[in-house]
């Protein structure tokens, strides 16, 4: 069975790529078999797949912002790996409608990462309002989950944005770090998972309670798949 997560956000910069490739990291060093879909022009995730060394474990990819070559179709372009476990895609800030339908179809789990800032605090709060709706119509299955990224806890605008969040009833699943870890690992084609575990302990811990809560049972059929108050449960 192939679990489709969708990491997206209508803010740029909030670590959209970050978290991808790290997913996709992760699962490919856990036995996975994984792709890695690249939805961003910018290719960020594309070129962090180039420079992934070929001692790692593999992660297929697909530069799905681009339209296909001449007498290729796009369904044909998406395609993955027969036996593929775990597809990962990364997006871009801005989407058109259709594209953000084409990328939620059959999405088993959303992410949503933001920044401890008042800025991102408020796009992202109307971002997830007509996410719902689109989730509602297109795939009624997928749980969201929010992720504060680049955190320092001991400041001022970490504490402002859990205060948001739990005002807002989205309590994140888990919070990220602001380390060098990821600016050294995403230079190399690496994800934290890929480092050596004394170098990356504290950021493990953290990704934990995100993992946790993708391998969790799915949400029953009978609960609302979007609310800003509903989430899968951490295991």
């Amino acid at each position: 069975m192939i679990k489709k997560i969708v990491v997206i956000n209508s803010k740029g910069g909030c670590g959209k790529t970050t978290l991808s490739t790290n997913l996709a990291s992760y699962y490919a060093a856990h036995g996975y078999p994984t792709a890695l879909l690249d939805y961003d022009p910018q290719d960020s995730a594309t070129r962090w797949l180039s420079q992934r060394p070929e001692s790692l474990a593999g992660i297929y990819g697909v530069a799905a912002a681009h339209p296909p070559e001449e007498n290729v179709t796009r369904s044909f372009q998406l395609r993955v790996p027969p036996g593929t476990q775990r597809l990962i895609l990364d997006t871009p800030a801005s989407l058109k409608r259709m594209e953000l339908i084409e990328i939620l179809r059959d999405a088993w789990a959303i992410i949503v990462p933001i920044l401890p800032s008042t800025i991102d605090s408020c796009v992202t709060s109307d971002f997830l309002k007509d996410l719902g709706k689109e989730i509602r119509m297109h795939t009624t299955d997928a749980s969201i989950a929010i992720v504060a990224n680049r955190v320092r806890r001991n400041t001022r605008a970490f504490q402002t944005l859990m205060k948001f969040l739990e005002d807002k009833d989205m309590p994140p699943v888990t919070c990220l770090r602001d380390s060098q870890n990821y600016v050294q690992a995403s230079a190399e084609g690496m994800g934290i998972h890929d480092m050596k575990a004394t170098l990356t302990r504290v950021d493990r811990e953290h990704w934990q309670s995100l993992i946790d809560w993708l391998e969790a049972e799915p949400l029953n059929s009978d609960t609302e798949p979007f609310d800003t108050g509903t989430h899968r449960s951490i295991a």
